[in-house]
């Protein structure tokens, strides 16, 4: 049973719309998630705390092979979908199909794009946008040693913990 927190796009534009009418201030990230571990759940956290509304874009299937290659994702997209969406701070989770968010930016129109501190301000998807109605752009520091490319060489190489 999919969550009544994962909605299409068009469901997304709207939400969004109500919470600008309500003044709520809008908070989105994005990302691939694939194998959810403590540093995501950290990250979404933070995010979080940032605004009243989280919104996670989540990178589809094809998204992800586009970016990461032919061995990603590992968990599919239903199921990465559902595990963002069981999070408490996570408030809505919608998935696209493109190789960066940059439409998805322009639907939600967040007050406040956030990423990684593994990118730069400069270089994050949807800057120019944000920034032209005076919204935020800020990064989040990630905890050391946690990302799924990580845990990935972890299995591979048999490992035990991080």
């Amino acid at each position: 049973m999919p969550s009544r927190k994962i909605k299409s796009q068009k469901a997304i534009e709207k939400i969004a719309a109500k919470h600008h009418m309500a003044r709520k201030k809008i908070v989105f990230t994005n990302g691939c998630f694939d194998i959810l571990h403590a540093g995501h759940v950290d990250y979404l956290e933070k995010a979080h705390k940032l605004g009243d509304i989280l919104i996670v874009g989540l990178n589809s299937d094809t998204s992800v092979l586009k970016i990461k290659g032919k061995n990603r994702p590992i968990i599919k997209q239903f199921d990465r979908a559902q595990l963002l969406a069981a999070l408490e701070c996570v408030d809505y989770v919608t998935i696209f199909n493109q190789k960066t968010p940059e439409s998805l930016i322009r639907k939600i129109k967040p007050h406040l794009l956030i990423k990684g501190a593994d990118w730069k301000p400069s270089s994050v998807i949807g800057k120019d946008f944000v920034e032209s109605y005076k919204g935020k752009v800020a990064t989040i520091p990630l905890l050391k040693g946690r990302s799924t490319s990580a845990i990935i060489k972890k299995i591979q190489h048999g490992k035990k913990s991080l």
